[in-house]
């Protein structure tokens, strides 16, 4: 979940990796540091709290020489997030300084054992493990210390290497956590996500498990596990350094939540075919698709919700049973998933370490795998039989907003293709769903003009300690995703639940003055959640009603009311789902809330 960057070059090492470093504090931000290779050996930097007092400390990394350096912003595992606990770590020597993203699972061990060598520890980190081991094992010999190290690491790992004997060298590892090589002219460098690289050039190089580098400002040379040398091919970043800017916006989020429009069409255009749905590259034949027995849909978090959505879509249209795990909770059962399985792996970062772990146990059973991600070449993509990429562009807030709408396209797109490869929907429905499919960038955009007064909304129910949101059926389904984007980016407690579940034990809860925000977007379930609306009014309760334009009814049920685009039916989450991110970060802006690094979170959840 951290995030780590390495530069080699002729220009000065420490702007370069600050400038990465701020590209990369969504994944982390409760210390940041710098470690450069200079006349003085390895000179380190580092501060407790976010980037912009490391800043501070070396005057933007003026105060630091050198052409050669790693830098490191922490979301905290091992340790409190101190100054002492802030990456890099560096060997007793001081020859060597490591950046690390991950978790060394046996570091309790190799401490022990390096304590017990005379090896003194400054942290409570598992990374200083990697610094001592590097020390102990090296013979002059670069490249078989870092071998040597890392043959005794378990764990999941991303590592940044630099030696002083070597000035002008850095070492990138990769083990299960992701890492980007970034090839450029005179210069070369490493990071956790394309987003701090695509300043410095387009051109990329993917590390495997396993994989490592040797990268000088003229060379680079990725080698196997076994030491062999190995031939990588480079991508192409097509993201411009604008997408990953602000634009004027006051945060990552509110520009991201503006863009989905554009992302949608993204996601959408190129795969819609007269009136039909096409996915080039699925790997979903006529005749496998008749012999399946039953969907798996794994993922976490706001991915876990869009699966909630895609699975009433796909037992709506393909009349096939459909059931959501979460993925962290899928790996340690045994679950009844074999070759007639398909298995629906989404991640937008496509390096949730919970989610691999499933797809891979899936992928052992037998299972068909399809993965919904966002980046290119991750993990998922690269592991799974078939990818279908959301093409949302690069999402800085740590808060999902158009990864989370461009997974539910994409679910809803391969719904339809999947129905009207089964036949289980007619000519004229398909036309008509795609046609629907077709106008969700402009309903979406809709549902952002319509609804100006939600910053007033916002300002009006801001300080509830506690709510909750109710819906039912798909309704339901967005409520999820609504209520998580709510608590993670303002604190504020709040909980989804399937209305007709209130008399069962919820409505305890509802008291005077409680906020609880209603979903009622399906018309022939409207009076079911309008009575639950009265039930919970009956008690006290202020009502946020959500309800379809044009429908005057929910005017005279809640206190205030959010309308949202008609649609059908079955697409009524994205529009639904768009004015809900927008109260959730008005919400967490009048309350003061760090919109886009809410505490203790991380964007890409590369660890268990």
């Amino acid at each position: 979940m951290c995030g780590i960057v390495g530069f080699t070059g002729t220009e000065r090492a420490a702007p370069v990796l600050l400038e990465g470093l701020k590209r990369l504090e969504y994944r982390g931000y409760d210390s940041a540091g710098l470690a450069v290779i200079n006349d003085n050996g390895i000179e380190t930097a580092r501060a407790s709290g976010r980037l912009e007092n490391l800043c501070a400390l070396t005057d933007n990394g003026e105060k630091i020489s050198g052409v050669c350096g790693i830098g490191h912003t922490r979301w905290a595992t091992h340790g409190a997030p101190t100054e002492l606990n802030a990456h890099p770590h560096v060997s007793n020597d001081g020859r060597f300084a490591v950046v690390h993203n991950g978790i060394i699972e046996n570091y309790a061990a190799l401490r022990e054992e390096l304590t017990k060598k005379g090896y003194s520890f400054s942290s409570d980190t598992d990374t200083e493990v990697v610094a001592h081991l590097l020390e102990m094992y090296f013979n002059g010999d670069l490249k078989k210390t870092v071998m040597k190290t890392v043959a005794r690491l378990e764990g999941s790992y991303a590592l940044g290497i630099v030696c002083s004997e070597f000035p002008d060298t850095l070492v990138a590892v990769r083990c299960a956590s992701p890492l980007i090589i970034g090839v450029g002219a005179g210069a070369e460098y490493f990071a956790s996500d394309v987003t701090a690289l695509i300043c410095h050039t387009r051109s990329v190089i993917y590390l495997e498990d396993g994989e490592f580098a040797l990268m000088k400002p003229d060379s680079l040379t990725v080698y196997d596990p076994a030491g062999r040398e190995i031939q990588k091919k480079a991508s192409h970043i097509d993201w411009s350094v604008e997408a990953a800017e602000k634009g004027g916006y006051e945060h990552f989020m509110l520009k991201e939540i503006m863009e989905q429009p554009n992302a949608l069409r993204a996601a959408i255009e190129p795969r819609l075919k007269g009136d039909g749905v096409v996915f080039d590259g699925l790997d979903l034949s006529d005749e496998w698709l008749r012999e399946m027995t039953g969907v798996v849909i794994t993922a976490c978090g706001s991915a876990y919700h869009a699966g909630c959505v895609g699975r009433d879509l796909i037992e709506s249209l393909c009349r096939v049973p459909v059931r959501v795990e979460v993925a962290s909770e899928l790996r340690y059962r045994d679950p009844i998933i074999d070759a007639h399985t398909l298995v629906i792996i989404i991640s937008q970062s496509g390096e949730t370490a919970d989610t691999i772990a499933a797809l891979n146990e899936c992928k052992r059973r037998g299972a068909k795998t399809v993965g919904i991600v966002n980046v290119v070449d991750s993990t998922i993509a690269k592991s799974a039989d078939s990818v279908l990429y959301t093409w949302a562009g690069p999402e800085i807030a740590v808060a999902t907003t158009k990864g989370y709408t461009t997974q539910v396209a994409v679910l809803t797109m391969l719904a339809v293709y999947m129905a009207d490869k089964l036949g289980r929907i007619d000519e004229n429905r398909c036309a008509e769903l795609v046609r629907g499919i077709a106008s969700l960038p402009e309903r979406c955009q809709r549902a952002i003009d319509m609804n100006g007064r939600i910053e007033r909304l916002a300002r009006k129910y801001k300080d509830n300690a506690s709510l909750f949101f109710i819906g039912r059926n798909l309704d339901y389904a967005v409520c999820l995703e609504a209520s998580l984007k709510l608590k993670e980016i303002s604190y504020i407690h709040s909980e989804a639940y399937a209305a007709g579940e209130l008399k069962h034990g919820t409505i305890a809860l509802i008291e005077e003055g409680r906020l609880v925000i209603a979903l009622a977007c399906r018309k022939e379930l409207y009076e079911k959640t309008a009575g639950n609306i009265r039930e919970v009014k009956a008690r006290g309760a202020r009502v946020l009603g959500v309800a379809v334009e044009g429908d005057r009814r929910m005017l005279t049920e809640a206190d205030d009311v959010i309308f949202v685009p008609r649609a059908d039916p079955l697409l009524m989450p994205i529009p639904e789902t768009v004015p809900l991110q927008l109260f959730a970060y008005y919400v967490a802006k009048a309350n003061g809330c760090d919109v886009d690094k809410p505490k203790n979170l991380a964007k890409s959840v590369t660890v268990e």
